[in-house]
């Protein structure tokens, strides 16, 4: 990441993921974020939709607490979606949220429990898109395919 260094702002990055049962997308997100943080020296947290701890509230404000002054937030999901386009900026408190707390889709568990902390950092958000199409990830899928031949 390029950074002003005359800049005063302390920038805290969240890496979101969406929570499972099962430790392994915790895991990886969590390992991404390690070298995300090794790479760049910015304080890097990592918060989760439901079930997975800490959650993005918890992950705010534990960036708040080391001084971040802005938080960039990243969704680690490679496109688009309800998650991405409702759940997670409602939970952020930010307007794009389209204030439609309430869908279906294909697999059952609760939103409930991410309000249970409340967000206390008065700073600025920066909500990022998701990981997207990117010749970067096609060549990981090309490193897996050579992998396996």
């Amino acid at each position: 990441m390029d950074t002003n260094s005359s800049s005063k702002t302390k920038i805290g990055v969240l890496l979101v993921g969406h929570g499972s049962r099962l430790p392994y997308g915790k895991d990886v997100v969590t390992q991404i974020a390690d070298m995300y943080r090794e790479d760049e020296g910015l304080l890097v947290e990592v918060g989760f939709m439901n079930m997975s701890k800490p959650s993005i509230p918890e992950a705010i404000n534990s960036l708040a607490q080391q001084g971040a002054e802005k938080i960039v937030v990243t969704p680690v999901f490679l496109a688009h979606g309800v998650h991405t386009t409702e759940d997670i900026p409602r939970i952020l408190g930010l307007n794009n949220g389209h204030g439609n707390s309430q869908h279906s889709h294909g697999h059952s568990h609760s939103h409930e429990d991410e309000n249970q902390v409340e967000i206390d950092f008065k700073g600025e958000i920066i909500y990022t898109e998701p990981l997207g199409a990117d010749r970067r990830i096609a060549a990981i899928i090309n490193d897996r395919v050579n992998d396996a031949l």
